[in-house]
């Protein structure tokens, strides 16, 4: 695909709208109008301001076959830039939608939080006019105008209890026992990277102590803890208990309100595991089945089973934990609406305190599209996600917060639904940039935020742990950018 930008700077915004519709096609984004439309999809977006209104004009050819739109905007008009764009956003839908026959629920909506923007129009306009905002200019169906309005209800009761002094601590554990079809995240399965693991556990903690000084310098307030990975259960029981002890040294854990470990494949955990969580004062676990069909999960090259899940589950459950997330994919191979129905089954026999509906992502570096499995029909996708939601609110569940990712089949959303009082902290914490996160380990990413505005300051760890490992003392160095941004606060 050819999208041509002409006298217009939101390319970016076009490009995504473009990859709403084709997934898959490489996308060239080009200023030359003198490269020939020969590609199967040519886009051409344009801008031209005249002495009282502007003309934007999107116009789409797939094969032999175009659609274009123009329309006007008033120079003089408020936040002339935003209308521009989302004219230019509308008009390349109206293109797309009457030549694919495609329209998606979440309209030309293509950013990462949409209830963050929602909450921002209902502090501005109220709840009824931010609504109609969503439905009549954003373009966005009305069910998910609904969820974006509860999620972002959920959101502001929680975001209340974060302060300008708090911050989160996010521990990375990039290894998994393999590498799933549908990955792209930067982590080793152990068959490559386990003699990396016990160097890179002591490490950590060196990390570990290092953040807690500075923490403690600054006299920032520790809220949540949250071990996310890769698969944070591939560690050991005494790993577990090395990193906890340290944590519990190097920080003031006086004012946590959650610790959360992704225990994610039901094939690591053990009850040794279970209870080192449990001495270190774990208070949440992902135990994450993905689907309970087996097939599918063969598929994706997990290593457990269904009854694997069952199992871990009630070994949690014995070892005394009371707040359990069990993680589901939408839209993975051979998985059907009547498996999927199974899988909601299973869940509601097993009544978790959360439940996370992701989309399946088709990132382009994975097995999945690689392999050329991501190129199957996922027509009955969007139908699973609306099934899950219906499903899952009659039970008891209510959703608390949602993301959105690129390539995400049928454009969808990642929703996680919670029962009441059980709600992932950290997960809206860190979505909805609440206050700072320092993380540590390989490929992580500090989020430095200011403590009573808006700004964000991001600090990079390197990705790969044998780069971690090889380039410890750079990391170290990098964290004295923490003491540097505060100072240039008060809170």
């Amino acid at each position: 695909m050819i999208l041509f930008v002409d006298n217009h700077k939101f390319h970016y915004e076009m490009e995504n709208l473009c990859r709403v519709f084709f997934p898959h096609e490489k996308i060239t984004v080009t200023h030359d109008e003198s490269i020939p439309d020969t590609s199967s999809v040519y886009v051409k977006t344009s801008l031209c301001r005249g002495e009282q209104s502007t003309e934007i004009t999107a116009r789409v050819k797939i094969d032999a076959t175009e659609k274009e739109i123009t329309s006007l905007v008033e120079n003089d008009i408020i936040d002339y830039e935003s209308e521009c764009e989302k004219i230019m956003a509308q008009a390349l839908y109206g293109c797309f939608v009457q030549l694919v026959g495609n329209v998606t629920q979440w309209g030309i909506l293509t950013g990462v939080r949409p209830s963050k923007l929602m909450n921002k129009l209902i502090d501005q306009n109220g709840e009824e006019k931010a609504k109609k905002y969503f439905k009549k200019e954003l373009l966005v169906s009305e069910k998910k105008t609904e969820l974006a309005v509860e999620v972002a209800e959920k959101e502001r009761d929680i975001m209340a209890k974060s302060r300008p002094e708090s911050f989160s601590l996010y521990v990375s554990i990039p290894f998994c026992p393999t590498r799933c079809s549908y990955c792209s995240f930067v982590s080793h399965s152990m068959a490559q990277a386990k003699k990396l693991l016990p160097e890179y556990v002591e490490l950590l903690c060196k990390e570990i102590e290092y953040t807690g000084e500075i923490a403690k310098n600054l006299g920032l307030r520790l809220e949540t803890i949250y071990y996310g990975g890769g698969t944070p259960s591939i560690l050991t029981a005494e790993q577990l208990l090395k990193i906890g002890d340290k944590i519990e040294n190097a920080f003031d854990l006086s004012k946590v309100i959650e610790y959360t470990i992704e225990a994610g494949r039901p094939d690591t955990i053990t009850k040794e595991k279970l209870e080192a969580m449990k001495s270190i004062n774990v208070s949440r676990i992902s135990i994450n089945p993905q689907t309970f069909n087996d097939l599918s999960l063969e598929a994706i090259g997990r290593k457990h089973t269904s009854q694997c899940t069952l199992e871990a589950f009630s070994l949690a459950r014995e070892c005394g934990f009371d707040n359990i997330n069990m993680d589901l994919i939408a839209g993975l191979p051979l998985d059907t609406l009547e498996s999927f129905d199974n899988t909601l089954d299973k869940i509601e026999q097993l009544n978790p305190e959360g439940v996370t509906v992701h989309t399946l992502a088709l990132k382009r570096s994975s097995t999945l599209v690689t392999s050329g499995q991501g190129a199957e029909d996922k027509g009955i996708t969007p139908q699973m996600v609306d099934m899950a939601y219906d499903r899952l609110k009659k039970i008891g569940y209510l959703p608390y917060y949602m993301y959105r990712q690129s390539r995400c089949v049928g454009n969808l959303e990642n929703v996680g639904y919670s029962k009441q009082g059980k709600e992932g902290l950290y997960n809206i914490f860190m979505m909805e940039e609440c206050h700072s996160v320092f993380a540590v380990g390989a490929g992580a990413v500090i989020k430095l935020k200011e403590p009573k505005g808006d700004y964000i300051e991001r600090v990079f760890n390197f990705k790969y742990p044998y780069e971690y490992i090889s380039r410890f003392d750079e990391i170290l160095q990098r964290k004295k950018r923490i003491e540097e941004f505060y100072s240039d606060y008060e809170y």
